[in-house]
């Protein structure tokens, strides 16, 4: 499977995003949302799982990341808030009624807040179920404080191989990734400098969110209100979902109603990265139930 490379323009911003297409008519559609500091692109053997399977996938670059334009003005622009504008926007020029939400992290809170509806009433009818990957209504605030550290302040480096090196260090706990896949997440993070040293592909601003918007991610009367199914992958070793909060998910919202389904994936940490047998059959099997429900 292959995919085209797009552009569209939501909430006045240039948004890029990958567009899966399966082979024949589609059974469905897939948004799949990266993490924090990531691309879209993160989800390409996810994407390509998904389209084998018969799903149109859809993975964006969030505003300020990636190939995506970054925000002329930051403190409004990058919240929950807002990313549910784009995404909003986003499936409505794309005609998309129905979809399934796949979401790492950040991509995780976006759907939840776009399923309760709250920030745009339209996403609610539009989200059918969310996969929140190593994502939940309450994070660690110790973990907040690590990943504020890294991506606040974005190293530069002389050459791709040493950036390429300090994203294996970074996303360590995203567990097994190949040669090839540590090289692509490199070429497909890398922004070069004017003095010609390389960077992540992302605007340091963004993590300003944590600073205007510090209970962003506080998101429990999101969650709450939703009445989809819900699919947790939590990264047995992660360090922003705590056990504790996982549970807590699985008697209160979606897990009160029986809709919640919660996984703990083994030799992770902060997040599975979506790429390997085990995880991937998850989520296509989860989506193919929810595809009927």
């Amino acid at each position: 499977m292959s995919f085209s490379s797009q552009y569209l323009t939501c909430a006045g911003r240039e948004i890029h995003y990958t567009d899966w297409q399966p082979v024949g008519a589609a059974r469905g559609t897939v948004i799949a949302w990266h993490g924090l500091a990531r691309t879209g692109r993160d989800m390409d053997e996810l994407a390509e799982h998904l389209s084998a399977r018969g799903f149109r996938v859809i993975c964006p670059d969030t505003i300020g990341r990636g190939l995506s334009q970054w925000a002329s003005n930051p403190k409004d622009e990058y919240c929950l808030a807002f990313y549910a504008r784009l995404a909003r926007e986003l499936l409505v020029q794309l005609g998309i009624e129905r979809c399934h939400w796949v979401g790492t992290s950040m991509g995780g809170a976006i759907g939840t807040v776009g399923a309760s509806g709250f920030f745009e009433p339209e996403l609610k009818a539009r989200i059918q179920s969310l996969v929140l990957n190593d994502n939940a209504p309450q994070l660690a605030q110790s973990a907040i404080e690590r990943i504020k550290q890294y991506a606040g302040n974005p190293p530069q480096f002389s050459t791709i191989a040493e950036l390429e090196a300090f994203f294996r260090a970074a996303y360590k706990p995203y567990g097994f990734l190949t040669d090839t896949q540590w090289r692509r997440l490199t070429e497909t993070s890398t922004r070069r400098m004017p003095d010609g040293r390389v960077t992540p592909h992302y605007d340091p601003a963004m993590t300003g969110q944590f600073v205007h918007h510090p209970e962003d991610y506080l998101i429990w009367q999101h969650y709450d209100a939703l009445r989809i199914p819900v699919l947790l992958l939590r990264g047995a070793d992660s360090d922003l979902v705590l056990r504790e909060t996982a549970d807590e998910m699985t008697r209160r919202g979606p897990g009160s109603q029986g809709l919640l389904q919660m996984v703990e994936v083994p030799d992770c940490g902060h997040a599975p990265a979506l790429n390997v047998p085990f995880q991937l059959e998850l989520v296509s099997k989860f989506i193919e139930a929810a595809q009927t429900h």
